[in-house]
């Protein structure tokens, strides 16, 4: 998911309500009478059509890379597929959606999936899967939905602590300095604020300050998406922290310093260390001259903790050759092919049996996969992306509000839509 227009959507929170406003009263779309499919063995429609393929692309690059894999694909099962690349994904689907003429596969977000799959038009096929198991665990958690993994992740990303460098040496810490705790963290944060750099910057977000709300043990909505969890005394503490050193000027927003996100504060060196997600790498091309090193976020009371960002192979309820479909995926998802995908333009493999070699290839950047095995999914839950945007919102004030104030009202709204 290190793409630029990835990048932008978590520099606005990680939510886009776009998809699941659009989707609302839509309805399946195929007019049963015109389809050519017919059942298969695990309830799968199967016929002569060929495959349309969706996709949000950051560029010719990634563009090549699926095009590519999915011609290649063809030719072995002798179905014709076809890659189109949307210029506004959210709005182009939810067309498709409404016009009755949706796209066999494609990209879908964890925040738009209860809206596809609440009013059927996403084909639940997880469990099909023949890599199931190859599957992060915590992936297949983000794209489950009503007790169905709905769809195979694609790729993801965690967000982790960007050091730069130069910056590092100067303030004069060495790699034992590298903080593996908040105390820590806030310690080498103020040796490294200057008059014109912040020690830590990162987006005035749930995006961003959400890792340290899992640091402290803390969530949105439980693990099994069955309640709200926001006014937690976790998150308290976690707020609290954050406040804390927003106020004494260690810690900023990346708005505060007068970038967009926080890879522009860190390329223009605003801010000494950034939180963000390995997308960041693609970024610092247009800053050649600054050196950066990717180090696990520091443990909070409750130990380890980091969010995490993916997208998965959504698959139309109504496509008419969804066999063909679920083995064009199992292609993309194979070992190999996210390699080839992650050479090509940057994703982290979502199939745990290409972690090794995906780390061998990106021994600098290893910090990244390393954060699945304690990474938190944003709430999937429907209706939960409006309440982030009005979290988002609250936060941008938590320097001067109060830190339970604005989670009792997340709470209240979390309590309307989760359960």
């Amino acid at each position: 998911m290190k793409r630029h227009t990835a990048r932008t959507l978590l520099a606005a929170g990680g939510l886009a309500l776009a998809t699941s406003l659009a989707l609302t009263g839509c309805g399946s779309g195929f007019d049963d009478e015109s389809s050519t499919g017919t059942a298969a063995p695990g309830d799968l429609t199967s016929s002569d059509d060929a495959l349309t393929i969706m996709i949000g692309s950051s560029g010719d690059a990634e563009t090549k890379a699926v095009e590519d894999a999915v011609a290649a694909w063809s030719k072995q099962s002798g179905t014709d597929a076809s890659v189109v690349v949307a210029t506004d994904l959210s709005q182009q689907l939810s067309q498709g959606f409404a016009a009755g003429s949706p796209p066999d596969l494609f990209y879908l977000s964890t925040d738009a999936i209860a809206g596809y799959a609440s009013n059927g038009s996403l084909k639940a096929y997880g469990d099909l899967l023949s890599n199931k198991s190859d599957f992060y665990p915590s992936l297949v958690q983000n794209f489950t939905y009503d007790g169905q993994f709905s769809c195979a992740p694609k790729d993801f990303s965690t967000l982790q602590l960007i050091i730069n460098e130069g910056l590092w040496e100067q303030a004069g810490l060495t790699d034992a300095d590298i903080p593996t705790t908040w105390d820590q963290l806030a310690d080498v944060a103020a040796k490294l604020t200057t008059d014109t750099t912040t020690g830590l910057v990162f987006g005035g977000e749930f995006a961003r300050i959400g890792v340290f709300m899992a640091q402290a043990g803390g969530r949105l909505v439980s693990e099994d998406g069955t309640t709200a969890e926001a006014n937690s005394d976790a998150n308290v503490e976690a707020l609290t922290y954050v406040q804390d050193h927003l106020k004494d000027g260690t810690f900023a927003y990346a708005s505060d310093v007068g970038a967009g996100w926080g890879g522009e504060a860190f390329g223009k060196q605003l801010g000494a260390m950034v939180i963000e997600g390995n997308w960041i790498t693609g970024a610092m091309g247009d800053y050649p001259d600054v050196k950066m090193k990717v180090a696990e976020l520091p443990a909070g009371p409750a130990g380890q903790g980091t969010l995490q960002f993916t997208n998965c192979w959504g698959m139309a309820a109504d496509s008419p050759n969804q066999k063909a479909a679920l083995d064009l995926v199992e292609y993309l998802t194979t070992s190999d092919q996210q390699l080839a995908f992650s050479k090509a333009f940057g994703p982290m493999p979502s199939v745990q049996s290409a972690a090794e070699t995906w780390k061998t290839d990106n021994p600098d950047l290893a910090a990244f996969l390393d954060g699945a095995a304690y990474a938190q999914g944003v709430p999937t839950n429907k209706g939960a992306s409006d309440v982030i945007t009005d979290f988002n919102a609250q936060l941008e004030s938590l320097k001067t509000g109060d830190p339970k104030t604005i989670l009792d009202s997340v709470q209240s709204n979390l309590e309307a839509v989760v359960g």
